[in-house]
């Protein structure tokens, strides 16, 4: 290997890691040039697939690992050991009386009419939830002291069990830790080697079900987390790097490996946080305020809304939800996240046909081991990609650049048995079903999140990445009577690419109620002091010399309501807050929302939160190509391709996107290929190449849709 660079870790040396159900996207950027590759994830050792991966990117830039200069890492590790149930043996420790807040939940039904309604069952059995004396108030105030003897009679308990983890979360504990630091010390003294969280650093904020859910939650992860990343650092340390590692976290920013390892529910929406600011970079590109950003890999599809190139975020996040576009039916953990919504549609999600003889696909995957049927790894059920592969979509020989070899005779074999048999179908006919139930269930999704937000989707442009993505998105455009759709360049490891353009940021939050009619300025300032050094400390930990900027979040709602809605404020508002200022803040925020204001009731305050961050990477704006002004690129091939929106067969254009120069255009029907993905254009769109290498899938004057 010849080595361009001086030896020693280089700072304009990044590389982003995302592991993914199916594939480990890596990304390598040398001086700002990117060098990408898929490998097939390692379930039993996913740092295995990382090096893997980091070897052939090295290879490709001609450097040697230990020339990296930072490592930026997400991964979905920890949403699927919380889904599958894959945890420590853990304990809960809460006060008398709340053993079953994790099992009641908030008693509220999200089918109220359906009698047979499942919900998930907490991640802790009832005799793994222990409880102690001792109670705090609603205001932080102590009722009951807690005695430190009857904590030992339960750590003794604990100690008997073979616990591997400890979750305390005590009530009112974001008010008063105390009682819960006395625990957390007990712990320490008898049971050193246990993993250890407490809910008052976890989760500060109020409404016990959620807290004690995230606490216990970070808490059945982190041995496993804690493990697998010093794995990692162990892995690329024999690989010669010696460069700092940081993880990506479920509100968009990075934090350094020790607070992901302390933190590990943090990372819960690590991977899908780093696409959402992928999308938001290209949207800033192209100054986009509306974007649709779809994410759709080998196992999951995300849909998030971008505004104002800004990600929507949420303080709470459902995992594992019985019913997929059901609010509620999942379990809610109560953290900073982008908010978005993921369903099980990728390009291995599994098809079947139900007792209806309706088709199904997912949200059961078939990951990489085996994989889809057309891997020819011993997968017999059929998947969205043998779907692609049996209409046209992808070339067998192609695929992931070559590296895996895809086999049409068995894709068509498993589609027969597992849904043509029973429905009367051939192959073709079957995969046109699986592809089209696939393409309704992530419109749907994408419908119900626009409405939820009371956006309306024909006015967005979508952002299609991941490498399943640009497969489905002209079809997804044609759907959800969407204009427009760019699928960037690197497209297919979209979410790496999103980690390196990220800032180093945190947030803190902590509940503290307070109702306008009795503000108090002066604890408003003591608080946002203590929250702007905690959130400011963390980012400082990862980043020792950028500048920090800080913005302010409360979330608010009229008195007797059940929930909140985030309001920012400016620095101006935080350095003199006035209740007037928040009362006239929360009601224009509200009537935009819902589209009026509600006369005669007080407002409340019920969380506050801070989120400090490096600033952003600088983006170059583009002038976008008017289409009336593109050429047309010369075909130099065609293949047959299935075009849904017609039912038929037609004769698509191949090109390869590297010889697609700035300006051309490609009129659909037509496949796009990369080494990555593979971007369908549809006989409704013509696909036009932009400055900055962005496919532009624009709406063809009298097209089909």
């Amino acid at each position: 290997m010849t080595n361009d660079h001086a030896p020693g870790p280089d700072p304009s040396i990044r590389l982003g890691v995302d592991i993914g159900g199916t594939f480990t996207d890596v990304v390598l950027e040398v001086g700002g040039r990117p060098y990408l590759t898929k490998v097939l994830t390692t379930y039993a050792a996913p740092e295995d697939a990382i090096v893997e991966g980091m070897r052939q990117v090295c290879a490709k830039a001609r450097i040697a690992p230990d020339e990296i200069g930072q490592i930026i890492h997400g991964t979905t590790l920890a949403t699927n050991a919380l889904i599958e149930r894959r945890g420590a043996k853990t304990a809960l420790i809460t006060t008398e009386g709340f053993r079953d807040v994790i099992e009641m939940r908030t008693e509220s039904r999200f089918e109220q009419y359906d009698l047979n309604l499942e919900l998930p069952e907490p991640l802790l059995p009832r005799q793994r939830r222990f409880t102690v004396p001792g109670r705090v108030d609603a205001t932080g105030a102590v009722l009951v002291p807690l005695d430190r003897s009857a904590v030992e009679a339960v750590v003794d308990r604990i100690a008997e069990g073979g616990f591997e983890s400890v979750a305390v979360g005590l009530i009112h504990s974001y008010l008063n830790p105390a009682q819960e630091d006395l625990v957390r010390e007990v712990l320490a003294a008898r049971l050193p080697d246990v993993s250890v969280s407490i809910s008052s650093e976890v989760s500060p904020q109020m409404r016990e079900y959620e807290r004690f859910n995230t606490v216990v939650a970070n808490a059945y992860i982190k041995p496993l987390m804690a493990s697998y990343l010093g794995r990692l650092e162990a892995r690329l340390a024999e690989e010669g790097v010696t460069c700092r590692i940081f993880l990506m976290h479920s509100g968009g920013g990075i934090i350094s490996i020790a607070d992901a390892a302390a933190f590990p529910v943090r990372l819960v929406e690590s991977g899908p946080a780093g696409g959402a600011v992928f999308a938001a970079h290209v949207a800033a590109r192209h100054g986009l305020d509306r974007v649709l950003s779809f994410d759709m890999g080998g196992t999951t599809a995300k849909i998030c809304l971008i505004k104002d190139r800004t990600p929507k975020t949420s303080r709470v996040f459902e995992v594992a939800r019985s019913y997929r576009f059901k609010k509620g039916s999942g379990m809610p953990i109560s953290i900073p996240v982008i908010d978005m919504v993921e369903i099980g549609a990728g390009g291995g999600s599994l098809a079947h046909v139900d007792a209806l003889r309706q088709i199904r696909v997912g949200p059961e995957s078939a990951g990489s081991e085996p994989g889809p049927a057309a891997y020819g790894r011993g997968g017999a059920r059929p998947a969205v990609t043998d779907a692609d592969l049996v209409l046209g979509k992808l070339d067998p020989d192609g695929f992931a650049g070559g590296s895996i070899t895809l086999d049409p005779g068995a894709a068509e074999a498993a589609l027969r048995a597992e849904v043509g048999e029973t429905l009367g179908m051939g192959a073709r006919e079957a995969a046109f079903g699986v592809a089209e139930v696939v393409d309704e269930n992530m419109a749907n999704a994408a419908r119900v999140h626009a409405v939820e937000n009371g956006e309306d989707l024909s006015d967005y442009t979508m952002i299609a990445f991941g490498g399943a993505a640009p497969l489905h998105a002209g079809r997804l455009c044609e759907k959800l009577g969407i204009a427009r759709c760019l699928v960037p360049p690197g497209a297919g490891v979209g979410s790496a690419i999103g980690f390196l353009r990220a800032p180093f940021s945190f947030e803190a939050t902590r509940s503290v109620y307070m109702t306008l009619s009795a503000f108090d300025a002066g604890l408003i300032g003591t608080l946002l002091e203590d929250l702007t050094a905690e959130a400011t400390d963390f980012v400082r930990g990862c980043d020792a010399d950028s500048p920090i900027a800080t913005e302010v979040k409360v979330y608010m709602r009229y008195a007797g309501q059940g929930w909140e809605i985030p309001i920012a404020l400016s620095p101006s508002e935080v350095a003199a807050p006035k209740a007037e200022t928040f009362k006239t803040r929360f009601e224009a925020d509200y009537a935009r929302l819902f589209g009026r204001t509600v006369a005669g009731l007080d407002i409340e305050i019920t969380v506050w939160a801070v989120n400090a961050t490096t600033p952003p990477e600088p983006v170059a704006p583009v002038t976008a190509i008017d289409p009336d002004a593109a050429v047309a690129a010369e075909i130099a091939t065609a293949r047959p391709i299935f075009d849904p929106a017609v039912a038929r067969t037609v004769d698509a254009a191949v090109l390869a996107r590297d010889t697609l120069t700035e300006g051309t255009s490609v009129a659909g029907p037509a496949a796009i290929t990369e080494a990555e993905t593979t971007i369908i254009v549809p006989a409704s769109r013509t696909a036009i190449r932009q400055p900055d290498g962005c496919i532009d899938l624009v709406e063809t004057e009298g097209g089909t849709s």
